[in-house]
């Protein structure tokens, strides 16, 4: 515990990457899972074979295999396109900002589906109801979509967000500095892996408590007049 006490600040700002990556993750990938979840309910057959290989293809994809191609391999080609385009001289992806990309890229296949579904389950009759109320399209979506869709969404969204957070580790085989990336540094230079790891798995466990209780406070916000079966 002495070793885990000296090494507290590196340990602490570990912490604080990988909070920033799920964070920043998380909301790429809610962007893109509405999207996706507005394309494949859609009625433009285009927009829903996209969304639909989208879902189907990243969701076949390793999320380390995706970072590393993202990371070698979409720099190189960003790079490719500026030379000849004139466009830019050199671009760099950074580490943080290619397991952001990443890891939302693959967990918006996953929020899509969520959205979906959620929107889905929403009985029909309401939305014809503020149509024949004469509501804008916006407002049906903040005054009726909206809120049903948060509540039937929220138990996958947990499930991806409890995921998703625990993918971050994978950014520390690209050399972002986050919390495994420091643990393992730091158990390497006084021999004791196991203990940092040990140490690594208990603030996960932390992150994760936490998560699940602002989670379920959401969950009993947009519950609130619904009689639980």
């Amino acid at each position: 515990m002495e070793s885990i006490w000296n090494y507290r600040n590196l340990l602490f700002e570990g912490t604080v990457v990988t909070v920033q990556l799920a964070l920043a993750s998380l909301l790429f990938a809610v962007l893109l899972g509405l999207i996706g979840a507005t394309a494949k309910l859609s009625s433009n057959r285009l927009s829903q074979n996209f969304a639909a290989t989208y879902t189907t293809l990243v969701r076949g994809v390793p999320d380390l295999v995706l970072m590393m191609l993202l990371f070698y391999g979409g720099q190189q080609i960003l790079n490719d396109f500026g030379e000849v385009t004139g466009w830019w001289d050199y671009l760099e992806i950074n580490q943080f900002t290619a397991g952001v990309f990443s890891i939302g890229f693959v967990f918006g296949a996953y929020m899509t589906e969520t959205f979906r579904g959620a929107i889905l389950a929403i009985p029909r009759g309401q939305i014809e109801a503020g149509i024949a109320y004469g509501m804008t399209p916006m407002k049906i979506f903040m005054r009726i979509t909206w809120p049903q869709m948060v509540r039937f969404a929220l138990p996958s969204f947990t499930n991806n967000w409890l995921v998703l957070v625990k993918a971050t580790a994978l950014v520390s085989v690209i050399g972002l500095h986050d919390l495994v990336w420091n643990a393992s540094t730091a158990g390497r230079s006084v021999r004791e892996p196991f203990t940092f790891m040990f140490a690594v798995l208990m603030i996960y466990l932390v992150l994760t408590a936490v998560s699940d209780v602002g989670l379920r406070w959401l969950d009993r916000k947009y519950s609130v007049g619904v009689r639980k079966v």
